[in-house]
């Protein structure tokens, strides 16, 4: 009963404080069985596969034929996802998630997706060659209108066109006048050509034509109002009419040279005007029928996309699917027979019931009459690192991935960081109003939370806020703690309880004539300790910043030892799950005996004095020597006992000797100076013990090993030479490890010694952080909201409503989001390097099994990015 007990803590409590218990395992499959059962695995999610052909090239493995059709499909519904986005009609997403389809599927999809693709394509095409041809009617439209305005202003005498020397716009050269071209041309026999050009092209045209010619052309143009289409990208452009006059072939060839150069479309247009409107009659009926089979193409067309948006993303899950299983099964290898599949997986120990069930349910869904075997293998390779995460614990496992993977079954800081992460951070954010809007803010992203995932969006800040939703409920929950603790809300104080201090003897004129007025516990305590957090009146008081320094320093400093103590303590558990005894002995007994008789002390040292010594008080505490003001400094103090100095005993009087006691307690000097030798014989107990240990302890295994060859070698001697021989090669290999073991326990020892000096001013952060953000919220009070609740009137509504408009804003972006991203990073840099870095190695490597939701999620964000 208590075996079983035991087991079940360890699954449960192993599975929060240390990686999953992984076993490397063999896995034989029916070839016929094979797909089907790596689809159940896909679903199922906890199987890690080993790649057993890793010479193999990608395009030589058995299954490449098929990873090559799903990419093929995969283009093709690209494709058709192009299209329906194009049109803009709307995917239907259920979130449906069909099974992978059998083998014999793939068929029918790749039909399905072939004739769907063949008839998209044959539908743009014949809509590209109508829509080419409605535009080339509509601008043979534009050209026989224009022209005729052109002709008819020839025939009452107007100048047909005029050409300007683009270097000199002043001067013009006019080449026909009044008695130049009428009625089409018979006073002077004149060519021309009509076409078409893009607007933006018309002045580069005519300078060219001006050159070109050498200004024996004229030209006029007209824009054309409306914009076209472009039949091969679907954009809108303007163009303009032009027509050009000329005399003789010469003149002829070159300016339809300079049109093609320039991609302007070349039309017919008849000379005489009956021909002009009856080809206009013709084009207009052309244009109307090619509106109507242009309108049923893309009727079609739209049902086409309609049909298809409601399936694609299915389809693109079965696609998905069918590659990612055929690219599992490349990883696999062909026995002698070729009947059977064999892979290497890393599984779970508590989930190779589970991972059989599923195997079983492949097997008899793909027909197959033998059962798959699933074998544990011993292996010396570190298995990798499952840290199993809900929604709640997945964004604080993710801080710790970040810094690195845990190594093979080492503790996991996350479940620790849980508490701690949100209280340090609290401790540089304790403001109540601050830490409300960002509760706020987190509790929402919590209650909505199943609508927010489903609107999936690549705003990388957004996915950022949201995957951290529940780290950043507990900051705020633990900063409006905090903020209630330093009574701060907005930089004010509520006065929940009155305050318990009486200002004596002062009139009321004092009072008026002195807006903030230092606290003297002397006088102004009446002696009741506050019931909970600061008095409300040190928000008045003119020593506020000197008293509330020396709290958050000293609690600062409290927080950080036992926050590194207990690292060292956690540390101690790998020692022990590890069956690592000398690590105990020579790294964890004296790591924790150096910072407990040094720092630990100097903390005990802030509670005596907090306890023993009072401010001096005619009433409640009478005697100097438990008074402030015989109060040692415990920093002064700390100084003196690492450097074996007794504090001095001065006279404050001629021979009057100095009241106060400079000890604390009894005792106190012969104490501090064994803490300190304890703590300094700690040192070369971490650089030498252990080396000395592993010595001594493969002195005893080579005797053990000298004293057994003599005793079973041969009669001639020769087995005593060769017992002799493999010890000196030994040797030679053991001093290069013992010099590795020596360098490796230096640098430890010195960065343990040094860092416990660094890492603990290094918490002093949360003191200059806090007392920053007390003091940043209480300037922009008092420069902004302050100034408004001082005006009256209509209009100090009006100036109070801008200030406070302007507060609110400048609140939430520099006191809440700049403020929270600093103290958050200072918070993370606490536990990855003072944290963490007394019992976390984070060597390992991540459990990345072969998973179908993954997979998926995977795809989407790229194909997201990729938009």
């Amino acid at each position: 009963m208590s075996a079983a007990l035991e087991s079940v803590l360890e699954a449960t409590m192993g599975s929060l404080f240390r990686s999953e218990e992984m076993t490397l395992c063999q896995l034989f499959l029916q070839s016929e069985a094979a797909y089907a059962c790596v689809s159940e695995l896909g679903e199922l999610g906890l199987v890690q596969f080993r790649d057993l052909n890793p010479d193999v090239n990608a395009f030589q493995r058995k299954f490449v034929n098929e990873v090559r059709r799903c990419d093929e499909m995969e283009r093709k519904l690209r494709y058709l996802e192009k299209e329906i986005k194009k049109d803009g009609i709307p995917m239907l997403d259920t979130g449906e998630n069909p099974e992978a389809p059998q083998p014999r599927e793939m068929i029918d999809l790749e039909a399905t997706f072939e004739k769907l693709e063949n008839e998209l394509r044959e539908v743009n095409q014949n809509a590209e060659a109508l829509k080419r041809n409605f535009l080339e009617l509509t601008e043979l439209k534009h050209i026989l209108r224009k022209t005729q305005v052109f002709f008819d202003e020839a025939e009452h005498g107007s100048v047909v066109s005029q050409m300007a020397d683009p270097s000199r716009e002043e001067e013009q050269v006019t080449l026909l006048g009044e008695e130049g071209l009428r009625a089409g041309g018979q006073a002077l026999k004149l060519g021309f050509v009509a076409g078409v050009i893009l607007r933006e092209r018309i002045p580069a045209f005519e300078r060219m034509l001006w050159r070109a010619c050498r200004g024996n052309v004229f030209l006029r143009q007209a824009e054309i109002e409306t914009p076209l289409e472009d039949p091969s990208t679907g954009d809108q452009v303007f163009k303009s009419v032009f027509i050009i006059f000329f005399q003789g072939d010469q003149l002829k060839t070159r300016v339809k040279k300079i049109c093609e150069g320039f991609r302007a479309t070349l039309y017919p247009c008849p000379e005489a005007p009956a021909d002009r409107r009856e080809m206009a009659m013709g084009v207009m009926t052309r244009i109307e029928d090619l509106n109507t089979v242009l309108g049923q193409t893309q009727d079609h067309r739209h049902r086409v996309l309609v049909a298809a948006a409601k399936n694609i993303k299915n389809w693109f899950i079965k696609v998905r699917k069918i590659k990612a299983i055929y690219h599992t099964l490349n990883l696999f290898n062909l026995d002698v027979t070729q009947k059977c599949l064999i892979a290497e997986c890393w599984v779970p120990v508590l989930d190779i019931e589970t991972i059989q069930q599923a195997l079983r349910r492949g097997t008899e869904r793909s027909g197959s009459s033998v059962p798959p075997i699933l074998n544990r293998m011993e292996t010396f390779e570190d298995p990798p690192t499952y840290n199993r995460t809900n929604k709640f614990t997945k964004g604080f496992q993710a801080l710790i991935d970040a810094y690195g993977v845990a190594s093979y079954r080492e503790m996991n800081p996350a479940p620790y960081t849980i508490i701690t992460f949100p209280f340090l951070f609290a401790v540089m954010f304790g403001d109540l109003g601050h830490g409300m809007l960002m509760f706020a803010f987190a509790a929402w992203m919590v209650l909505k939370e199943k609508p927010l995932a489903a609107q999936k969006t690549d705003n990388e800040i957004w996915n950022i806020f949201f995957g951290g939703r529940y780290i950043i409920f507990l900051m705020g929950l633990f900063s409006m703690y905090t903020g209630l603790i330093y009574n701060d809300v907005f930089s004010k104080s509520l006065n929940l309880f009155g305050s318990h201090w009486e200002i004596r003897n002062l009139t009321s004129k004092d009072v008026l004539d002195n807006g903030v007025l230092p606290i003297n516990p002397t006088w102004d305590y009446v002696g009741h300790p506050y019931p909970f957090g600061m008095d409300p009146i040190w928000q008045l008081a003119e020593n506020k910043i000197i008293f509330l320094n020396s709290y958050k320093m000293k609690i600062s400093i409290i927080f950080g030892i036992i926050h590194m103590l207990f690292g060292v303590v956690v540390g101690l558990f790998n020692h022990l799950y590890f069956k690592r005894r000398l690590n105990i002995i020579c790294e964890f007994i004296p790591q924790i005996l150096f910072l407990i008789f040094l720092f630990f002390y100097m903390t005990i040292l802030m509670f005596i004095k907090w306890i023993k010594y009072a401010a001096p008080h005619p009433i409640n505490n009478p005697d100097v020597t438990t008074s402030s003001f015989c109060a040692p400094s415990v920093l002064i103090t700390f100084i003196n006992m690492v450097l074996f100095k007794s504090p001095e005993e001065k006279d404050t009087e001629g021979t009057k000797k100095n009241p106060c006691d400079p000890w604390m307690y009894g005792g106190q000097n012969g104490l501090q100076m064994l803490l300190v030798l304890v703590a300094l014989l700690c040192i070369p107990w971490m650089l030498f013990a252990k080396p000395f240990m592993m010595m001594q302890e493969r002195k005893k295994k080579h005797m053990q090993l000298n004293t057994h060859n003599t005793e079973n070698g041969d009669l001639d001697g020769s087995g005593a030479v060769q017992a002799q021989g493999q010890v000196q090669g030994g040797h030679k290999e053991e001093e290069e490890d013992m010099a590795e073991v020596m360098i490796h326990q230096g640098i430890h020892t010195i960065e343990y010694v040094l860092g416990s000096v660094s890492h603990t001013a290094s918490y002093l952060r949360l003191w200059a952080l806090s007392l920053a953000h007390a003091q940043l919220s209480e300037v922009l009070w008092n420069m902004v909201l302050r100034n408004g609740l001082t005006q009256g009137g209509g209009l100090g509504g009006i100036i109070l409503w801008a200030l406070f408009a302007f507060w609110a804003t400048m609140t939430v972006a520099i006191l809440v989001l700049m403020e929270g991203l600093s103290a958050f990073l200072h918070t993370l840099r606490l536990h990855w390097v003072e944290f963490q870095s007394k019992f976390y190695l984070g060597q390992g490597y991540s459990f990345t099994p072969f998973s179908f939701e993954i997979l998926l999620e995977t795809a989407q964000a790229t194909s997201e990015a990729a938009d």
